[in-house]
């Protein structure tokens, strides 16, 4: 396959046109349309729905466009860097995140990223769903407790582990009732194992709220409305104040807070920089690592 003739539909497909695409690259136009032309014709598929006055990438089309854009800029990374005799982290990052580190701890992660990278262009999207990264075009993903995919290979940032906390007011149960509990949209489940100073116990709970953030939950259970359940670097802080307190531990599997990025690819210098600037403000990877970073404010 012709790599120049992949590079010019890349560029129509990043600007959004053959006009725009040709003034950027200072190309004649007619090129850069015969050049996609005879990608097309090579591949057997239309890549471009042409309109009179729109240009639009087709499912085929969109689907070269995520693997070739990142490829494409991998490759002019690497020559640049050899040309410049080093390898300086530069070009687009996107990065996907869930909402609850991202507001804990990637707005001063990011900003303390680009005043050391300045020629990386770093985006951050935030959402707790299981992103495809290879089609959507992330170059690295971090998420909480991922399932296997042979694609992707990455590191454990940080561990930490659920606690069920409530407002000092609210006792612990001495028998077997109900108590009032704040949960997840999704929850429906009856009760949570503990392990405890006294041993495993089961809570019975009735849920009297259903919040959809886990921080809103937490200002809930600060509250009063009921007992909830936390990730520790969540309410440590609350704790220590005794704002809230810890019934115990859940039991089961640790959290853990992976990053991803395509097993298939070399790791470019702007994903590794990234990933070490992840790894100086987690050293250790402790949920008390990620309460302290998240409570300071300098």
């Amino acid at each position: 396959m012709d790599l120049l003739a992949l590079a010019d539909f890349t560029l129509v497909a990043r600007h959004g046109g053959f006009g725009r695409a040709a003034r950027a690259a200072e190309r004649p136009k007619a090129t850069l349309s015969r050049r996609v032309g005879e990608l097309e014709a090579s591949l057997g598929v239309r890549l471009f729905e042409r309109g009179s006055h729109t240009l639009k990438l087709t499912e085929e089309g969109r689907a070269l466009y995520a693997r070739t854009e990142s490829l494409l800029t991998e490759l002019d990374e690497a020559t640049t860097a050899v040309a410049s005799g080093g390898d300086v982290p530069r070009g687009r990052l996107r990065v996907s995140a869930p909402m609850l580190f991202s507001q804990m701890a990637l707005g001063r992660i990011a900003a303390q990223f680009v005043l050391r990278h300045p020629q990386v262009q770093l985006e951050i999207t935030t959402e707790d769903r299981a992103v495809d990264m290879v089609e959507e075009g992330y170059d690295l993903v971090i998420r909480v407790n991922p399932k296997v995919d042979e694609r992707l290979v990455g590191r454990v940032l940080l561990r930490d582990r659920l606690v069920v906390v409530a407002h000092p007011e609210l006792k612990f149960p001495a028998g077997n009732e109900a108590v009032p509990a704040v949960v997840r949209p999704a929850n429906d489940g009856t009760g949570w194992e503990l392990a405890t100073p006294r041993g495993e116990r089961r809570v019975s709970i009735t849920p009297v709220l259903k919040l959809a953030s886990l921080i809103m939950i937490r200002d809930a259970a600060r509250a009063g409305v009921g007992a909830a359940l936390l990730p520790y670097s969540l309410v440590a802080a609350d704790l220590q104040t005794g704002g809230l307190v810890a019934w115990g531990d859940a039991k089961g599997p640790p959290i853990e807070i992976w990053a991803l990025y395509p097993s298939r690819r070399l790791l470019s210098a702007r994903v590794s920089a990234f990933l070490e600037e992840l790894k100086q403000a987690f050293p250790l990877g402790s949920p008390e690592e990620l309460a302290n970073f998240a409570q300071r404010t300098g």
